[in-house]
């Protein structure tokens, strides 16, 4: 069976939302605050749409966008930030790729 990217959560500057994929209400609630804090946090520093998005082997990756003529979108800022996210919330992003390994794919190790 051929996987594909699955939308984790999303957040967008433009329209001041936050989206969590239903098929990950399961997750504790702390968890999913937490991502929620994260995701618009990083909306309103640089602007644009973040979405954390799992690929076909399971790893989680951050995508960033912007609209078209948005000068006010920092893509430089964008960068360093998934980076600093990368690195501070090792531990969160981890457990977050194990729980779709074992929940969503159904791999057990």
């Amino acid at each position: 069976m051929e996987q594909q990217e699955l939308v984790l959560c999303a957040a967008s500057a433009y329209e001041k939302k936050f989206y969590l994929n239903q098929e990950f209400f399961g997750l504790p609630q702390d968890v999913k605050d937490e991502l929620k804090i994260m995701c618009v946090l990083f909306t309103e520093d640089v602007g644009g749409i973040l979405e954390m998005v799992y690929g076909e082997e399971g790893e989680l990756s951050f995508r960033t966008s912007c609209d078209e003529g948005d000068y006010l979108y920092d893509e430089i800022g964008s960068v360093l930030k998934v980076k600093e996210l990368q690195r501070e919330k090792t531990e969160l992003l981890e457990s977050l790729q194990m729980y779709y390994r074992v929940f969503i794919l159904g791999e057990f190790e």
